[in-house]
């Protein structure tokens, strides 16, 4: 079974796999690409079978809406760490913004995050990062099809982006900040395709498990 997910905010996307193994018995159940705790939104799971089709699901383009405050950046570059660098917001217009989200379309190298579960020497790049320690990630090569203004008030922008696999939209909005002038980071992160799947049709925990019962009792 295929089941599109919309993940709450805090929930890890293992957090997620865990409760509709609990809920369903079954002993196979996986995930078609992590979203972070902070993040909201489409997550794909599968069940039985159906897991061994998630590694094509996690490879399709992904469509989010994020939130990006200026004038403070954070270890992790969401909401998850500590303020670690202040900056002054320079005066933006809508133009400036919309020009500066254009350049950032097409194909482009990407530095992973330290704070992501990326592996570098067998060792997850947030235990190293929780350790005080910063290593060298070679760039990843991303897509972004598509990226569009929503909003902005003097601190905050709100777009929306479809992007490849293993782009990190954290580390987009940080140098987003940058090429505007400042720092930032996101403060809200809500994914709302993966493929075809979208957030109109996910399922929150409660209502799949509501619907599971109904149709197992």
């Amino acid at each position: 079974m295929i089941i599109n997910i919309n993940k709450p905010v805090g929930w890890t996307s293992f957090d997620v796999v865990k409760k509709i193994r609990g809920i369903t018995r079954e002993k196979k159940v996986g995930h078609g690409g992590t979203l972070d705790p902070f993040a909201e939104g489409v997550l794909i799971i599968g069940t039985g079978k159906h897991t061994k089709t998630l590694a094509e699901v996690s490879n399709t383009h992904k469509s989010y809406e994020a939130f990006l405050k200026l004038g403070q950046e954070t270890n992790t570059l969401d909401t998850e760490g500590e303020v670690v660098q202040s900056a002054p917001i320079p005066e933006l217009s809508k133009e400036t913004i919309i020009k500066t989200l254009n350049s950032f379309l097409g194909e482009q190298p990407q530095i992973p995050p330290m704070f992501s579960a990326k592996k570098i020497k067998g060792k997850r790049l947030y235990t190293l990062a929780r350790e005080g320690k910063t290593v060298e990630r070679d760039p990843v090569t991303i897509t972004i099809d598509a990226i569009r203004l929503i909003s902005f008030k003097k601190d905050d922008i709100h777009f929306s982006v479809t992007c490849s696999k293993g782009t990190y939209i954290r580390v987009l909005g940080s140098d987003i900040a940058q090429k505007l002038g400042t720092v930032g980071h996101l403060i809200k992160l809500i994914r709302t395709n993966v493929g075809n799947a979208n957030i109109k049709d996910a399922l929150t925990i409660n209502e799949f498990q509501d619907k599971w019962k109904s149709i197992n009792l």
